[in-house]
This record gives C-alpha cells, sequence and structure tokens, in this order.
C-alpha cells in the first residue's frame, strides 16, 4: 500500500476522489483546511466522510484567506444565486495551489508522492486552478521545490481521477464505490443547520447530476 495525501473539503467530488484512491490500493491521508470559509459545514462533513470511506489519517489545517478576501467565501460579498459569465465571485484566489502545497508538505513528511485532488474542468464553475494545464504545472514544480524531488529524484504525481468526468458520472462512480452523499456537504451558503441553499452554482450543477443519473440527492436542502 502507498501512502497518498487527499484533499478532502466534504464536498461530493472529494469524497468521491478519496474512494477513488483508497480503491486503487492507496493509504489515503486526508487533508482539510480551516481556511477562513463562511461557515464550517463542510470541515463537519469533511470528517464524517473521512470516517465512512477508511482514510488513515484526517487532519485540518488552519490558514487565514479571509485576511485577503477577494472571495464570496471568504469576504462579505454576496454568494451569487445566478449563473453569470467569467470567472465567478466564489473563486477563492490561489486557493488550490495553497491547498495543494500543504499536501506536499505533508506528503514529503509521509515520505509519500503522491496526491488526490477533486477538481473537475466538466460540470464546474470555470476556476482557474481546476484545469488539466494547471495539474501539469504543479508536478513539474512539485519536482522542483522539494528535498524529495532534488536529492532523491521522488517524481510527484498529483491524481484528478475526475477532471475529465461529467457530474453525473463522477456521482456514478463515487454510489459504485458505496460513498454516502447524504454525509457530503457542496452548498456555498447553506444555513446555521447544515442545509444547502439548493441555488448557489455549486448547488446546482449537484442537482443537476443527480437529476440525469436518476437518483435524488441524499444531502439537505432548504428548499
Amino acid at each position: 500500500m502507498r501512502k497518498a495525501v487527499v484533499l478532502l473539503s466534504g464536498g461530493l467530488d472529494s469524497a468521491t476522489t478519496l474512494a477513488i484512491a483508497k480503491t486503487e490500493g492507496f493509504d489515503p491521508y486526508a487533508l482539510s483546511f480551516r481556511y477562513g470559509q463562511r461557515h464550517a459545514v463542510e470541515l463537519n462533513a469533511a470528517r464524517e466522510v473521512g470516517a465512512q470511506i477508511g482514510a488513515v489519517e484526517h487532519k485540518i489545517a488552519d490558514i487565514d484567506l479571509r485576511s485577503f478576501g477577494g472571495s464570496a467565501l471568504t469576504a462579505d460579498i454576496p454568494v451569487p444565486t445566478t449563473p453569470s459569465e467569467g470567472i465567478p465571485v466564489t473563486y477563492v484566489p490561489a486557493r488550490n495551489t495553497i491547498f495543494l502545497s500543504f499536501a506536499l508538505a505533508w506528503c514529503e513528511v509521509l515520505g509519500a508522492a503522491d496526491i488526490f485532488i477533486g477538481v473537475n474542468a466538466v460540470d464546474y464553475s470555470g476556476y482557474p486552478d481546476c484545469r488539466p494545464e494547471f495539474i501539469r504545472a504543479f508536478e513539474a514544480l512539485a519536482d522542483l521545490a522539494t528535498k524529495a524531488g532534488v536529492e532523491d529524484g521522488a517524481k510527484f504525481t498529483v491524481h484528478a481521477p475526475l477532471i475529465a468526468m461529467s457530474k453525473a458520472a463522477i456521482i456514478r462512480r463515487g454510489l459504485a464505490l458505496g460513498v454516502d452523499y447524504g454525509l457530503t456537504r457542496s452548498c456555498y451558503a447553506p444555513d446555521a443547520e447544515g442545509s444547502a441553499c439548493g441555488i448557489c452554482d455549486s448547488c446546482r450543477i449537484r442537482l443537476a447530476g443527480f437529476a440525469e443519473v436518476g437518483t435524488p440527492d441524499p444531502a439537505r436542502y432548504r428548499k
């Protein structure tokens, strides 16, 4: 069993990615972030998902992206409820670059060379750090920027198994792997009880995926 660090947000995509990592024979070490996001619902979901799927260890790292703001998820900016043109305001500047850097650091400590991330470039919001070219660039950076890469010749792999899949295909794969999507939370603006809004960009994409699969979304919604 090889060790791998799996970025786990508590959402549908990252839960599926964790299940895929385990199915592919990796010992998954889950990593989540308390980064100044407007709610803690996703972290509670991440804990439950990690336990259900069977992460070897689950760490929650504290970083403060709210000190920079610039996003509806880290600043007092309304979460949009209708589709927008271009990159939406829910994009958090450099978030996946930062998250992958933390995963890379933990990989070095674990003696691992594999990172899993649940980015998707098909049914997604157009974030620039969810594209294949970004993943390839980070792999090259990892080999150059680490002791393991420079002294030991380690070749890091950033696995993005969902990157070319539709949301419906992701859901079908996760259901086949036994993922309990009722534990996951994808909403950008849940209420205090953790119920999803059903109208933000993330909710719309998720609900459309379940509708295409032909099965109800087991997550809680306000509407």
